[in-house]
């Protein structure tokens, strides 16, 4: 008879076996608080445009080469709670603005440790979250009379390439310069005079060999692709997008065909051939002069296409698809008919050409509104153009913040005027985090800092690429960042650092399922 151990009394005794329960300052708030601070270490080291790339290898085995925090915490997949909300407020960072999600984690992972102090000095965690959420507010408050700049005319290329040059250099140092300008122009090519601007407007296409200067922008859609038929090129395109393959239509049902002699052979293969025929021709009567498919192309309506010189281009990606119809204005259909005149789209000029050794299909429309431009990157690796890509989808992120808002940031009683101190005090682990990733003293950079700022010298603030821990003043050399980006990031930090203190019991219950399968040895019944 097996012995009945019984539970300790208490929450534990209520639970299930397998479950796991902890409360109180030691196991719950300070357990929550290190793995942040662990998160936000490992995201610490790449921040600023000197950071450190992280090598991830995520659990399709696919490898990324990259210092941006949000690539990172996608791919890394982190399990902890608390850690998660962390991860949470950067997310919401990136959807919301675009960039300064390593801010976030930074910042976060800095209010955190600053509150352990606290708490461990004696506060309580109502006194810490209630000068925490008054010291954010007023820095909300404080924010708007740091707007040292204003974007005037974002149609203008050169104040376009100004201001996304800070956001695209903490990703790609040393090509900012050139990168700016590509965004700027890819950006400004299709911000249309009514003033709205849709980031899935510009594309990325990426094209392996060469260099990174060999990157181009093309005003239009660019696939890598090969154009199916004869035809290559045509203007004033009108377009008919079919989702199905290009193909004669099968039936849902099975048939058999029962052939007595050559002649019904003949007849069966030529009726067949008249069916395709005059699917086509009805597609060119229609007015279209190019095909879009979603499926494959059978050779017998290739070569009708070719008869009535369509134009046949094949998009396997879905999304592309659904992309390509909404630039030229198309409705996809379902199956092989004639398009009326609404459901064609409309594109001035379809052609195919080579970019590198890469043969190119491009859509190119002149029309100002809903027009699309791709930028094409180059490069010698697909880590390398990976790399880029962010910092071009971080660049057009900052274009769409400056249109949103055409703008560029101690008196308390009670106990929690240390909070709001702290609170203060956590804004720097940012510029410490750049002196440290540049090889400079923290202390030093801080205290010079202080003294500009006591001064009245708002705009100093470090130069990466200054001496020792150098200070230059931002305006003159052009590094801004936008309002929206400090507001959300502030926001956002402080509210998953609040909501992580506020848990006070970690309750887990036991994962479902059998027993695990052994890690070790895969081959253990194999003799060696």
């Amino acid at each position: 008879m097996a012995l009945h151990v019984p539970k300790p009394p208490g929450f534990s005794q209520m639970l299930k076996d397998g479950a796991k329960h902890f409360s109180g300052l030691e196991e719950a708030v300070f357990r929550n608080i290190r793995a942040c601070k662990e998160l936000s270490q490992t995201t610490m080291t790449a921040y600023g445009p000197n950071g450190m790339n992280k090598m991830v290898i995520n659990h399709l085995e696919k490898l990324f080469v990259t210092n941006d925090a949000a690539t990172i915490l996608r791919e890394l997949e982190v399990q902890h709670p608390a850690a998660k909300m962390i991860v949470m407020a950067s997310h919401m960072q990136e959807q919301e603005v675009g960039d300064g999600t390593n801010f976030v984690l930074v910042f976060a992972g800095a209010l955190l440790e600053l509150a352990e102090e606290l708490l461990r000095m004696g506060l309580s965690v109502s006194e810490v979250i209630d000068g925490y959420e008054k010291a954010c507010k007023k820095a909300l408050e404080i924010l708007p009379d740091c707007i040292c700049s204003s974007a005037k005319n974002l149609h203008d290329v050169q104040e376009a390439t100004a201001l996304i040059r800070p956001a695209v250099m903490s990703k790609q140092y040393g090509n900012e310069d050139f990168l700016a300008t590509l965004i700027a122009q890819a950006c400004v090519s299709i911000f249309p005079e009514s003033g709205s601007f849709n980031v899935d407007n510009v594309r990325v296409c990426k094209i392996l060999g060469c260099g990174v200067t060999a990157s181009t922008v093309l005003h239009g859609m660019v696939f890598k692709k090969e154009a199916e038929g004869d035809v290559t090129s045509v203007k004033d395109a009108k377009i008919a997008v079919f989702s199905c393959p290009f193909d004669c239509m099968v039936t849902e049902t099975k048939g058999t065909v029962l052939i007595k002699n050559a002649q019904e052979l003949m007849n069966f293969s030529k009726g067949e051939e008249d069916m395709m025929e005059a699917q086509v021709k009805a597609i060119k009567e229609a007015g279209a002069n190019v095909v879009v498919t979603g499926g494959k192309v059978a050779d017998m309506a290739l070569h009708y296409a070719n008869k009535y010189k369509l134009m046949v281009v094949r998009l396997n990606s879905k999304w592309d698809l659904r992309r390509l119809c909404k630039t030229v204005g198309a409705v996809a259909l379902p199956k092989m008919t004639a398009p009326t005149p609404d459901e064609m789209g409309h594109c001035d000029n379809v052609y195919l050409t080579e970019v590198g050794d890469t043969q190119v299909v491009v859509f190119k429309h002149e029309k100002e509104d809903g027009a699309i431009s791709t930028v094409v990157i180059r490069g010698s690796t697909d880590n390398l153009m990976d790399d880029i890509e962010r910092a071009v989808d971080d660049g057009v992120n900052t274009f769409k913040v400056l249109v949103r808002v055409c703008k560029m940031w101690d008196s308390c009683p009670g106990l929690e005027q240390y909070a709001i101190k702290k609170f203060a005090e956590a804004f720097e682990a940012l510029p410490r985090a750049l002196a440290k990733n540049s090889g400079v003293k923290g202390n030093e950079l801080i205290s010079k800092l202080y003294s500009a700022h006591h001064e009245g010298n708002k705009n100093i603030g470090f130069d990466i690429e200054g001496e020792g821990p150098a200070v230059k003043d931002m305006l003159e050399v052009g590094i801004l960042d936008p309002y929206l980006v400090k507001h959300w990031a502030i926001r956002l930090a402080t509210n998953a650092a609040i909501t992580v203190l506020r848990v006070d019991q970690i309750i887990m219950a036991k994962p479902a399922g059998g027993p695990r399968a052994p890690q070790g040895n895969k081959d253990f019944d194999d003799d060696d």
